[in-house]
């Protein structure tokens, strides 16, 4: 199975101006500056797809991305899904108020969009243990409906040392260990979502 398709839908602010909730959402949310946008180019295979920066909080809105996968199953040859980009957590040059609509808004959309299935919740290796990370997956962990499933992707393990990484994943033996630079790890994430989204109709 395959992404065939990654097209960009539309951004919103809030819940409330999203686009109606008639395809499994997948939330990528981490820390301003982890490589969600490098991230999602790799997976999609779409280098422009999500704009990047080198400007933490630069991502104000949510974003979604219709995808297209292709399936070895002849009687249903492809699934869709849609991908959506949060923004990140972290930022630190925005204003009080500023920060706390962002807040408002990402916790509305994560606690109450009906067809959001799974979180992904990227965490940059070499800073696995940082409070703000803990504190986001005590809250994953919080609102999580038993029809949802979070997945922990490390990024930038291009950058660790193999001793280091070998220790990440005994500490996190359920992780994904991605790298965008080596495209490390993308098959796995991959697998994992759409193993939950699809189950047995991939086959």
């Amino acid at each position: 199975m395959k992404i065939v398709e990654a097209t960009f839908l539309t951004s919103a602010q809030s819940i409330v101006d999203s686009p109606s909730p008639d395809t499994a959402e997948i939330a990528f949310l981490g820390r301003s500056n982890v490589g969600k946008s490098s991230l999602l180019n790799t997976l999609t295979n779409r280098k422009g797809l999500a704009k990047s920066s080198s400007t933490p909080g630069k991502t104000q809105l949510i974003n979604y991305f219709d995808i297209k996968f292709k399936t070895e199953n002849e009687q249903l040859p492809y699934l869709f899904a849609r991908f959506v980009d949060l923004p990140g957590f972290g930022y630190a040059k925005v204003s009080k108020g500023l920060k706390r609509d962002w807040n408002k808004n990402l916790t509305g959309y994560l606690e109450e969009r009906p067809c959001l299935q799974v979180f992904v919740h990227l965490i940059d290796s070499r800073h696995p243990n940082l409070e703000i990370d803990k504190n986001v997956d005590e809250f994953l962990k919080t609102i999580k409906r038993g029809d949802q499933i979070i997945i922990n992707a490390f990024t930038k393990t291009d950058k660790l040392k193999q001793n280091d990484l070998s220790k990440l994943k005994r500490d996190y033996p359920d992780g994904i260990f991605i790298s965008n630079l080596k495209k490390r790890g993308m098959i796995d994430l991959q697998n994992a979502i759409t193993e939950h989204l699809f189950g047995n109709q991939i086959f």
